[in-house]
């Protein structure tokens, strides 16, 4: 059926949320006399498979028009999801370019995770990133969808399990792509920081032709480019303390990890200092090569190893390390991407009451991403367990080894090896041929479909472990381990790597077989076919009773190569993480929508899958709509859920990634160092009995247009989820014994000590449930200003009242408003407020936006009520940051758009107009000083300008 005129008219009226939808029925009726034998006219709506005269349903539904979109001034529709306010932990930044997921970005609604979050183009399936989040949450990647070809986006803030299928356990983001479009437009836009860096240029083209009323089809194309460079922490050093791991301005030691890179913290244990940290053979303390006084033991020195021959930053190590920020000088804020988006639809009308489609969407970006150079000593694991570098050490008759004779431990910064670097390259397709039409009273729709994203990841700067510990300390036992590598085999015999100041002296050959390119491909499909139908049945008090069903059958299939070396734990600080698997769905589903009266709207959904992995599941919904007049309504939601275990959670592979975790056993000992968190590296394997997580859904609102533009909705939510999919709790496995640790780096003088873990041993498990209950607040309010009309505020506010999980042994935590949990993705934590605010102003050719985005305090706890305290402190012992708590931090963007004529329009937009400074954070790892969430205020001031014209 083809969209009316008067169904067109109501998608802006609903675009600022539910209320708007009765602030159109309370309007005055029109003077033009309605036509008694015209249809009603009907759109379709997310969380509801029955086309219907009215938007609002049972369901609250967030949707962002094409003039919200443009409003915002984001590049990208990512951007603008990840702002929103029931976006929340879990959520995949683009700017987390040393993650499992680097190059891709995704949304979590209401903090359940992204692979808890259905993303449909046009309602059906797109492939999920080739790169799973944390190695175990497979996700759909934001940056495929073509901004320029949008409608709108539908956002369905509540679980639809019962109509979309498993994933959707937490809501569903629906992006409408535009269906027919006659004509041409371009658009150009570049945007810049102050700083002159962080170029952002997109040009966009959409043409389409054909016409399906007079010419019986239409055909639209739309191609957009995008080349971003990137921002480098560096050039933002005048910001504080954006992007350094040197935090003693700040109050913070090397105690936590926070006094510069090459810190020497105490007896047995140094950082990797640039110049290189070893270990007195007698004593076990730590000196550094460029140390030339007394007390060292070294049997030679080394003046061309000091410090300063290295860099400039300010010293002050009390115990004699060599430091340097090396987040700082080697990480960004963004990582530079290329994109090209291309969408074509095309449109046939057979007969009046059939037509068939067709829909391709490609994608193809290039993203880089640079950190730190590797240290030589950082643990790995692998499916066989944990591996320990801590040994790695310079051999007796290395030429650079101060305790020439004998063999000393190294900490080196391996800085002429270079930045570890991700080059990562993602190919999408999407190909959807389908019918719809009447049959019989029915109003079909049937599609095919086939999607697919691979998945291409290059690195450089990484150590290959054997030839390392081979060049640096040739023994029999090192050299016959490296000689399984063909690159090492032909090195000169005696060959070995001269660090720090002599690195000059290196080959290019030894650099070859030390740190080769290494690679690894990812590829995700998913093949669909589906069929469903909605007509009215029987006549009710309040309207025609509307059913729907369908049914689909479809194939999913994911695989993840491990790279090179990780299989066996040979490349220092890169964990393994593989997985392969593949599963067929079949669902059937159906939906009633009974206008029982005409204020009363019942609706009900059941939903029954198979999984040939999972089994069974079937889930119901339930809904109401309450409407005593027009300008009030009650609504509310009841449903059932469930997810199944993805491939990475219960296929075939593995995972050995790092987190941060303190070290009670240590701590309590009195290893001062061990009180802190720090990096461990976590072993996880794939659990074959994992259990579908099941959910329970429940939503309770009330929309009221108490004024002619005045409106205000106000919903209450609760989620609750069993058999929840996670990887342990680094802390209960350590608490439990399941660590490996290295008794070589015991501290002197403290009986007992263990030494330091290096693995943590851990499996996915079904936890025992998890609660997430809030409130979502959307207010708009239009107004004049003396004679000067068309203004208007739009405000939404989503509260978190806890989020609270429970383990299998009963106890719980409760992350809402915390750190917590720093287990999953990047560890931003779980902001209890977010606030989106929109002043806006459009009158005739002008229309100017001031947009504030707002997150609320949080604890530096991993979770509430923490019997540990603060989760990060001052060197005097003080929590850190002040009070134990992250504050709240506002960024507020203006945009402009002018129709300077009638078909050409400029634009322009400034993000992050007063320059905040995102907040000192010292906990989170998906960025450095500052939380991800708040990366416009480590990026500063950014400017935007363009141009759209219309043919």
């Amino acid at each position: 059926m083809k969209e009316t005129v008067l169904s067109r008219l109501l998608r802006p009226l609903f675009a600022g949320g539910g209320a708007l939808g009765l602030a159109a029925l309370a309007l005055p009726a029109q003077a033009q006399e309605p036509q008694p034998t015209a249809p009603v006219a009907r759109v379709e709506v997310t969380g509801t498979l029955i086309r219907r005269a009215e938007a609002e349903t049972s369901s609250s539904v967030l949707t962002l028009n094409r003039a919200d979109i443009e409003r915002s001034g984001k590049t990208t529709v990512a951007e603008l999801l990840q702002t929103l306010a029931v976006d929340n932990q879990g959520s995949v930044p683009m700017g987390f370019g040393s993650g499992f997921a680097a190059g891709a970005s995704g949304i979590s609604l209401r903090g359940l995770g992204a692979a808890s979050t259905l993303v449909l183009i046009n309602g059906r399936r797109v492939a999920p990133y080739g790169l799973a989040d944390d190695g175990q949450k497979m996700f759909a990647d934001l940056n495929i969808i073509p901004s320029e070809a949008i409608e709108r986006v539908e956002v369905l803030k509540s679980g639809a399990s019962s109509l979309y299928g498993s994933d959707a356990i937490a809501g569903v983001v629906n992006v409408i792509l535009r269906r027919e479009f006659v004509g041409t437009s371009m658009r150009a836009s570049f945007g810049q920081s102050e700083e002159s860096d962080g170029n952002d240029g997109v040009v966009a083209v959409t043409h389409g032709f054909g016409d399906l009323d007079n010419d019986r089809y239409n055909v639209l194309m739309s191609l957009e480019y995008g080349r971003r460079s990137d921002v480098w922490l560096r050039d933002r050093a005048e910001r504080g303390h954006i992007g350094r791991v040197d935090l003693r301005n700040w109050g913070y030691s090397a105690q936590q990890a926070l006094g510069g890179t090459g810190a020497i913290v105490d007896n047995n244990l140094a950082g990797s200092a640039i110049n290189g940290n070893v270990r007195n053979p007698d004593t076990l303390d730590y000196h550094n090569r460029g140390n030339l006084g007394p007390g060292t033991g070294f049997t030679q020195l080394f003046p061309g190893a000091a410090c300063a021959n290295f860099t400039s930053h300010p010293q002050g190590d009390p115990l004699g390390g060599c430091l340097i920020d090396s987040t700082l000088v080697y990480n960004q804020i963004q990582p530079s991407q290329e994109r090209i988006n291309f969408f074509a639809r095309g449109t046939m009308q057979l007969n009046p009451v059939w037509q068939v489609y067709s829909e391709l969407n490609l994608y193809r970006s290039k993203s880089e991403s640079s950190t730190t150079p590797s240290g030589i000593n950082a643990n790995v694991g692998y499916p066989g367990g944990p591996v320990s570098n801590a040994a790695v050490a310079l051999g007796p008759g290395h030429p650079d080894n101060p305790y020439f004779g004998s063999t000393a431990r190294l900490r080196y910064l391996a800085a002429d090896v270079g930045p570890r670097v991700s080059n990562i390259e993602s190919d999408f397709i999407r190909f959807v041929a389908g019918a719809k039409g009447q049959f019989a009273g029915w109003e079909i729709d049937t599609a095919l479909l086939f999607s697919q994203n691979e998945v291409a990841n290059e690195r450089t700067g990484y150590l290959q472990r054997d030839v390392a510990f081979a060049l640096l300390n040739p023994s029999l036992a090192n050299v016959a381990a490296a000689a399984q590598n063909e690159a090492y085999r032909s090195l000169p015999p005696g060959t070995v790597w001269r660090i720090a100041e002599n690195a000059g002296l290196n080959s290019p050959a030894l650099y070859n077989a030390l740190s080769p390119m290494i690679a690894n491909d990812a590829k995700t499909r998913v093949a669909q076919i589906d069929l469903k139908g909605s007509r009215d049945v029987a006549q009710l008090p309040g309207g025609p009773v509307g059913l729907a069903v369908g049914g689909e059958f479809r194939r999913e299939e994911a695989e993840l190569e491990p790279t090179a070396g990780t299989e066996r734990g040979n490349i220092i600080g890169l964990g393994y993480s593989a997985y392969k698997g593949a599963r067929n769905v079949a669902a059937l589903y159906a939906e009633v929508l009974a206008p029982v009266h005409k204020t009363l709207e019942l609706s009900a959904a059941l939903r029954g899958d198979h999984y040939s992995d999972a089994g069974d599941s079937y889930t119901p919904k339930v809904g109401f709509k309450w409407q005593p007049q027009k300008s009030f309504a009650l609504r509310g939601t009841y449903a059932r859920g469930f997810r199944a275990p993805s491939t990475a959670e219960n296929g075939v592979g593995g995972l050995a990634a790092f987190s941060t975790a303190a070290d009670p056993l240590r701590c309590g000992l009195g290893v001062e160092s061990a009180c802190d968190p720090a990096s461990v590296a976590v072993i996880t394997s794939p659990n074959p009995g994992l259990s579908p997580e099941k959910a329970r859904t429940m939503n309770l609102g009330m929309i009221w247009d108490p004024y002619a533009r005045t409106n205000i909705a106000i919903d209450f939510w609760e989620v609750k989820r069993k058999n929840e999919i996670n990887q342990e709790q680094i802390n209960a496995a350590i608490a439990a014994g399941r660590v490996a640790r290295d008794p070589t780096t015991a501290a002197a003088g403290i009986a007992g000590d263990p030494g330091q873990i290096t693995a943590v041993l851990a499996s996915y498990v079904n936890s025992a449930e998890s609660e997430v209950r809030g409130v979502d607040v959307e207010f708009r309010q239009g107004f004049s200003v003396g004679q000067v009309t068309g203004f208007v505020m739009d405000a939404k506010w989503t509260h978190l009242f806890r989020w609270l999980r429970t383990e299998q042994d009963g106890s719980s935590l409760d992350f809402a408003g915390t750190h917590g949990n720093c287990d999953v993705t990047n560890c931003i934590g779980t902001p209890d407020d977010r606030v989106n605010f929109r002043l806006s102003w459009e009158r005739e050719v002008w229309k100017v936006s001031a947009n504030m985005n707002f997150r609320g305090n949080i604890k530096n706890t991993f979770f509430k009520d923490d019997p540990e305290g603060c989760a990060s402190h001052f060197a005097n012992g003080a929590d850190a940051p002040a009070n134990c708590e992250l504050p709240s931090f506002t960024t507020v963007d203006l945009t402009l758009r002018w129709m300077a004529m009638p078909k050409l329009e400029v634009f322009g937009s400034v993000q992050n107009v007063f320059d905040q400074i995102a907040p000192l954070d010292p906990l989170t790892y998906g960025a450095q000083a500052y939380n991800p969430l708040d990366a416009p205020g480590a990026m500063g001031r950014f400017f935007t300008a363009g141009v759209r014209y219309k043919f």
